[in-house]
């Protein structure tokens, strides 16, 4: 295996580990391998079931069982929580019903930011407060700029591999798209980039095209994100060149990219460029593909007489 594949391969598989190892939900199987860890679940079900102890409890969208022990805190973004077990720390819930039931133990606070259901026979040793006492907005607005975060940039980081890996004529396309008509990609990606909104109000007006511009509304996240995704790895073909393996060549883009997004200001105006940058370099790519003329076929000489 030559060097450059090694290193690719190498990369690949430890950026899929990272990935499934942060988004996979968390395992509901009471083996004794899984003991005394974190449970993190990004978008799904949180349960820890009863007879099964684990250190912490961190679920960001979807919902929480908690029927065995957490030894230190249960935090959950948003969604349900229910809590049967004991919880030794803390149990912080931003946004979600929160019940505890009959015979559960909370050792710490319980922080919430709906008015919870203790059922009779429920302990909560410490304070029953509300998050706008116990946070402050500052703390809170972190906190979800960072989830937001997370999730997105695993999100772009899944759907970046799958175009190459099904369309793998893509990473040409855009190095041709880049490099020939730069200027041109750059205004076609502007355009589309502020002319699909401006479409899809007019169409709400139009009652028969309610219908079609409310479709356009929810279709601009996608459309926004592929954009995006397409912008990160046009910079990192510019980083890292042919013939390094196009996978590569995202993963430079994506990860500096995804770096520049933790900075508040820098990282929404990097979004917008690089946005508008991807959707121009497929737009062109695009009306090549299909303007590309047909070959001729040279007629056959007369026959001499």
């Amino acid at each position: 295996m030559h060097a450059r594949t090694a290193r690719f391969v190498a990369l690949l598989g430890a950026t899929l580990a990272l990935a499934v190892a942060l988004a996979a939900p968390a395992s509901a199987a009471g083996d004794d391998e899984l003991n005394d860890l974190d449970q993190v679940v990004l978008n799904g079900r949180l349960i820890v079931p009863e007879g099964d102890t684990v250190d912490s409890a961190v679920l960001f969208h979807g919902s929480a069982t908690i029927d065995g022990t957490v030894t230190r805190s249960v935090v959950v973004f948003d969604g349900p929580t229910e809590i049967s077990g004991h919880v030794q720390d803390d149990v912080v819930v931003f946004n979600g019903e929160v019940t505890v039931r009959s015979g559960a133990l909370i050792d710490g606070d319980l922080v919430t930011g709906q008015t919870p259901t203790v059922e009779p026979g429920a302990t909560v040793a410490g304070d029953q407060q509300r998050i706008s006492t116990k946070f402050d907005a500052g703390a809170l607005g972190l906190a979800s700029r960072f989830a937001w975060w997370l999730a997105y940039s695993i999100s772009t980081l899944v759907l970046g591999l799958l175009l190459l890996l099904f369309a793998p004529g893509l990473d040409g396309a855009l190095v041709r798209s880049e490099r020939e008509r730069m200027g041109a990609s750059i205004g076609f990606g502007a355009l589309v980039f502020f002319l699909l909104p401006v479409v899809a109000v007019l169409l709400l007006v139009i009652v028969l095209a309610i219908p079609l511009g409310l479709f356009i509304l929810l279709a601009l996240g996608l459309v926004y994100t592929v954009g995006y995704v397409a912008g990160a790895h046009a910079i990192g073909r510019l980083l890292v060149k042919a013939p390094t393996p196009r996978f590569v060549a995202f993963l430079a883009g994506w990860g500096i990219l995804r770096v520049i997004a933790l900075v508040p200001v820098l990282g929404g105006l990097a979004w917008t460029l690089v946005t508008i940058l991807g959707l121009g370099v497929l737009w062109v790519a695009s009306r090549r593909t299909t303007a590309a003329p047909t070959p001729v076929v040279p007629p056959a000489p007369a026959a001499t007489a």
